[in-house]
């Protein structure tokens, strides 16, 4: 079998997009999983990763969780974009949303070192919007501000928590504040008043999360449907080429997905 090197599948960067309302518009990976299904995505790319990728993958997805997402609004520095985007993505979220409200959201490509391509990134152009259609979902949504009603450490983490951070300069405007079900704070013992954006957002999703996961059992949260979706879009980020790579196989031979996968060549 012809050997393909692991490489980024090759689309724009999100930084690179036009804003839009809402998640992420279907791209030609997702495109690529619904017209033939996740499992016969996995079962041709399987061959052309790694074992160790193969294992990788799957610890990632039994980690990942989706019932706590941060949430930024108008991120004047790029640099603290990127620094949540990477602080997320390790800890194991698979959302992000921004509010672009006043301010394109930028992340600096040099510091997120792609983690951005294995989360999912919504953009809002209103708060309230937003904070709508994470209530849809079963979210409580709260803001951070210097004097929240909250301490972070008695939100209750037995339904699914978004927390919404402000700007570097302004913090979150009243209208957003008043959007959301509530303020929480982080508490602080210095002299400084508040702590830097990416920072904030670092801490606050850490506990938030590590309560979540001890609550639940469990690290990972994400029903099988998503996991089934995410592992065939993680396989085809992780080979230049798919779509061409999947399509040829699918025209060659009908794939069974339930047949077991050939041995990954290490080489």
């Amino acid at each position: 079998m012809r050997k393909f090197r692991e490489q980024p599948f090759e689309k724009p960067p999100e930084e690179d997009l036009p804003p839009a309302t809402g998640p992420r518009a279907p791209d030609a990976i997702d495109r690529l999983i619904a017209q033939h299904g996740p499992a016969t995505i996995c079962a041709i790319l399987a061959p052309v990763l790694t074992a160790e990728r193969v294992a990788r993958i799957e610890h990632v997805l039994a980690a990942r969780l989706g019932s706590i997402v941060p949430v930024v609004e108008d991120v004047y520095e790029p640099h603290n974009g990127a620094a949540v985007i990477r602080s997320a993505e390790a800890l194991g979220l698979q959302e992000l949303h921004v509010l672009e409200t006043g301010v394109r959201f930028q992340a600096l490509r040099g510091i997120t070192r792609g983690c951005h391509r294995w989360m999912d990134l919504a953009r809002w152009r209103e708060a309230a919007a937003c904070v709508d259609a994470l209530h849809a979902r079963g979210f409580m949504v709260l803001a951070t501000t210097p004097r929240g009603a909250i301490p972070l450490d008695a939100v209750d983490v037995s339904r699914p928590v978004a927390v919404v951070f402000g700007n570097e300069h302004a913090g979150l405007p009243d209208a957003t504040i008043a959007a959301c079900d509530g303020a929480v704070v982080l508490p602080m013992f210095g002299f400084t008043e508040s702590f830097n954006l990416s920072v904030t957002a670092a801490l606050a999703m850490s506990q938030l999360a590590a309560r979540r996961r001890a609550l639940l059992g469990k690290d990972g949260d994400l029903d099988d449907a998503r996991i089934a979706h995410l592992r065939a879009r993680w396989y085809a980020l992780k080979v230049r080429g798919a779509a061409g790579i999947v399509e040829r196989a699918v025209r060659r031979a009908p794939i069974d997905p339930s047949a077991p996968a050939e041995t990954p060549d290490p080489t």
